[in-house]
């Protein structure tokens, strides 16, 4: 016999790596069956099975490719898998690293558009508490659409015939393709970061299905869902929905019917307000003819006709009390003066003048100390002798003798 090269076990697994890492066909490849067995880790790995009905391929995708699913994987569902086929050294068993998945079928855009949904609703972007009210009276309004389809001048004839007050401020945006989403998220953080306008209007015309999928984008529905101006959402036909018209604040069937609950018909205002004025005037004349009514039933009554008649007895009832009031008024001043009198004679009598003038004087020292009896005197002492009108100086030429 002759000898050959002895190979270990890793060895020949990873010859059968090299090999097919570099085989064309092998390292590139679009692999169509169905999901068994996945499991997506806490690492974001995801593992699964492919199957059809004669066989079955392990496969793996690792998180920076799962990471970008639109749509989430599940046992049953046919797939469109693209990766490359290599051997796992470990095990020794090939299997597909897969980095693209797809659903497979015309219901793989309806996968995704549903998967979305159910998870945005899940996570409350859908509920009605958190949608904005409508601006009754819109000073500007932000439209975010194509500035060359049919949309736009709708909007356009719409707003100006209806509202020719409000300034509609239009942001240019592709509104299908790959590139769609991003100029549309840029035009609803442009208009709420900027407060420019009160309103904004997001959408297009109809097309298919294809043609709509950008406005079911989830970073354009969380940006729609996180703008502080309230959105309206016009994508595409009545029978068209998408995610967009689900988490925008209100949803219209068509752009002119988005223009429509944008801004108010100023023709029915004013009718509105002429109908208010006109009741208003009919209003204030039935007012005025009542009063007047009633100015004229008073000018005709008794007490406006001849007041002097209503008056008299309160002017009768008036001279009582001025009568009343004099007499209480004399009565009471009579009674003070009596008793003025009463006291004045008391103090006359307590009076010394009084007394000065019936004869006597008061004598008293030259200092004022009062004299009353002959031995308080000195001789050559000067003395105050006061009478009734006036008052001298006298000299004591001779002392008191015995009491005489």
């Amino acid at each position: 016999m002759i000898e050959k090269s002895i190979l270990s076990v890793s060895q020949l697994n990873e010859y059968l790596r090299m090999m097919m890492d570099g085989d064309r066909v092998l390292s590139s490849i679009l692999i169509r069956g169905e999901i068994s067995n996945f499991k997506l880790y806490s690492s974001g790995h995801a593992y699964f099975t492919l199957k059809d009905e004669e066989g079955q391929l392990k496969a793996v995708m690792f998180r920076s490719y799962a990471a970008r699913l639109a749509f989430m994987p599940a046992d049953g569902m046919r797939v469109i898998v693209h990766g490359r086929i290599s051997v796992y050294g470990a095990s020794g068993q090939y299997q597909l690293y897969a980095d693209e998945m797809q659903p497979d079928g015309a219901g793989s855009l309806a996968l995704r558009y549903e998967q979305l949904k159910r998870k945005l609703e899940a996570e409350g972007l859908f509920d009605s508490s958190h949608k904005k009210p409508l601006p009754q009276f819109p000073r500007r309004i932000g439209v975010i659409t194509s500035p060359t389809g049919a949309a736009v001048h709708d909007m356009i004839n719409v707003l100006g015939r209806r509202f020719p007050l409000a300034e509609m401020i239009l942001y240019p945006s592709m509104v299908q393709g790959a590139e769609a989403p991003l100029q549309l998220i840029s035009g609803v953080e442009f208009f709420g970061a900027t407060g420019l306008v009160d309103v904004i209007i997001i959408g297009r015309g109809g097309g298919s299905a294809e043609d709509l999928w950008a406005f079911n984008d989830e970073n354009l529905a969380r940006a729609v869902f996180a703008c502080p101006i309230p959105v309206i959402s016009a994508v595409g036909h009545e029978s068209d929905f998408t995610i967009c018209d689900f988490v925008a604040d209100q949803r219209a069937p068509t752009p002119s019917a988005a223009a429509e609950l944008a801004v108010p018909d100023a023709r029915e205002w004013m009718g509105h307000f002429f109908a208010v004025g006109e009741r208003i005037r009919v209003l204030t004349e039935a007012g005025i003819a009542q009063n007047r009514r009633y100015f004229n039933q008073l000018t005709a009554s008794r007490v406006m006709q001849r007041p002097e008649q209503v008056l008299a007895p309160f002017y009768l009832k008036v001279s009582a009390l001025e009568q009343g009031l004099e007499q209480a008024v004399g009565r009471t001043l009579r009674e003070k003066q009596q008793e003025l009198a009463r006291i004045a004679a008391k103090m006359e009598a307590l009076n010394p003048l009084s007394v000065l003038s019936r004869g006597y004087a008061a004598v008293s020292t030259a200092d004022g100390d009062a004299i009353t009896k002959a031995t308080d005197t000195r001789q050559g002492e000067l003395l105050r002798i006061r009478f009734s009108d006036g008052s001298i100086l006298a000299e004591v030429t001779k002392g008191n003798e015995d009491g005489k």
